[in-house]
């Protein structure tokens, strides 16, 4: 009973780390535009629906790396939160390389290079989230 449990809190915390990451990715991209933003009449009813469905984006891409990730941290016994920070952000960097953005590296100043910091951001705080909820008692179950 207590890894069925311990299945469905890493599964809470997943989902709402995801929402936290996505909660960043949207703030921090659109940051630059706000006062843009806030002419043209968006309101902070349209932020949410952008985080909602960024954060469904998340879940659905992340899952499978993030699980294998989960399920090395759950069976080491890995508890350290600069651990999930880390492995949060590599992960978010790495499914952004993966996602072809790797051959637009040019100048540091250029438009992917500050989407690639504001993606890891969302990974290390997706990280820290999924910690506070599960990663502080991985492996407990066993």
């Amino acid at each position: 009973m207590s890894v069925l449990a311990r299945i469905l809190v890493v599964l809470f915390a997943y989902f709402l780390g995801c929402i936290a990451a996505s909660i960043i990715l949207t703030i921090g991209t659109l940051t630059p535009e706000w006062d843009d933003l806030a002419a043209a009449g968006f309101h902070s009813g349209a932020m949410w629906a952008v985080v909602f469905v960024t954060g469904t984006a998340i879940a659905a891409i992340a899952l499978l790396p993030a699980m294998l990730v989960i399920a090395l941290a759950e069976g080491f016994a890995w508890r350290s939160i600069v651990i999930y920070g880390v492995l949060g952000g590599a992960l978010a960097l790495s499914l952004s390389y993966g996602l072809d953005f790797a051959g637009y590296v040019g100048d540091p100043d250029s438009l992917l290079s500050r989407e690639r910091e504001v993606l890891a951001a969302s990974g290390i705080t997706g990280g820290f989230v999924y910690w506070l909820f599960a990663g502080r008692r991985a492996g407990a179950w066993k």
